[in-house]
């Protein structure tokens, strides 16, 4: 019996995301190797990710903080691949992510910078989120990240580095249909609410300059983040990594596993009902009220969304707005990381006037 189709389209297309975001290739290796099922896929990332927290538990037992940080945050995207598509068992899609958001809240107060764990009121519930501060200034701008279909705020640290090095803090959060909300909060296309609630949340902080606020998005989150800037001018200028133009014209051409994850993540019944609601995650009609700087920034060899919808955005929006197109970059361009992400969180230094050299 030959490979499970689903694990060797993982084999062949995941790994510079996962090895950019922090697994060692050696663990991507070694792991998908032998996995041969895709049933096996969440328990096979929870073995190697309980390693990593092994490590990280018996470093802070010592009292090696740093390399607990170290250790626990690996561990933390480890149980995140665990889980990240992983819908077709809910139970043990659920305990990984919930190691995975213990590891990473572990390991918070000890990274470089530290964080903390916030809880930001929304829908009668909470949007939980990892708020990261450099260490100068007293009151840095901030960078809102928002998270796409499958990716939560435990992969967000070396994304999160690339602006803390720049002088900005960094607000990684799971909003409607995104990790730990995804339970209570279907995804919804209106994403333009969860994020107002985030700003007001950010607006009663003294120690971040909300007037100086940037928001990042990555892959589904390349939409919601430019549908936030359409709505909200407080949002001073905005990064669309990977995002799509219209969900619903790029819906055949996603593999079974998105739309799946796509359709339980909307708590829907079957996967006609996901093909419409994705109807409603369009920028048609309001990318135009985008005014704030934008950057577009895409693969032009992206095999789940056309390149079409990052030119679209570009041409519509009608703020200042530079497309960065990855000629060979994939979904996300993440297998050519140094073509955008330095380039990137020195395009949103500028914009909000950050001091690049915090130390």
């Amino acid at each position: 019996m030959g490979r499970d189709e689903r694990v060797l389209a993982a084999i062949e297309h995941w790994a510079p995301r996962f090895v950019s975001n922090g697994v060692p290739l050696a663990d991507f290796q070694e792991v998908t190797s032998a996995v041969a099922r895709w049933e096996e896929w969440c328990a096979a990332w929870s073995r190697r990710a309980a390693v990593h927290e092994e490590l990280g538990r018996a470093a802070l037992a010592e009292g090696h903080e740093l390399s607990a940080g170290e250790h626990l945050t690996r561990a933390a995207v480890c149980y995140h691949f665990a889980k990240y598509l992983f819908v077709n068992d809910l139970d043990q899609m659920r305990t990984a992510h919930e190691r995975a958001v213990t590891c990473r809240t572990l390991a918070l107060p000890h990274l470089r910078p530290p964080g903390e764990r916030v809880e930001i009121p929304f829908a009668g519930t909470v949007l939980a989120g990892n708020l990261r501060r450099p260490p100068t200034p007293a009151r840095p701008p901030v960078v809102a990240m928002v998270m796409g279909l499958d990716s939560t705020k435990e992969e967000m640290d070396s994304y999160e580095s690339m602006f803390l090095d720049r002088g900005m803090a960094t607000l990684a959060f799971d909003g409607p249909g995104q990790g730990e909300a995804e339970y209570e909060l279907p995804i919804r296309g209106d994403y333009e609410l969860p994020v107002g609630a985030v700003v007001d949340w950010l607006e009663r902080r003294d120690d971040v300059d909300a007037g100086r606020l940037g928001i990042w998005g990555v892959s589904l989150g390349g939409y919601y983040a430019p549908r936030a800037a359409a709505f909200d001018p407080r949002i001073k200028a905005c990064i669309a990594l990977a995002g799509p133009y219209d969900l619903s014209e790029c819906w055949d051409r996603m593999p079974s596993l998105t739309r799946e994850a796509f359709r339980v993540r909307s708590h829907l019944r079957t996967e006609e009902d996901a093909r419409e609601h994705a109807a409603t995650l369009s920028l048609s009609g309001l990318a135009s009220r985008i005014t704030c700087p934008l950057l577009v920034v895409f693969g032009k060899q992206d095999r789940l969304i056309p390149y079409q919808a990052a030119e679209r955005l570009t041409a519509e929006a009608s703020g200042p707005t530079t497309l960065l197109m990855i000629e060979n970059g994939n979904h996300v361009a993440n297998n050519r990381g140094y073509r955008y992400r330095p380039q990137s969180a020195d395009w949103m230094a500028d914009q909000l006037g950050a001091s690049h050299s915090p130390a």
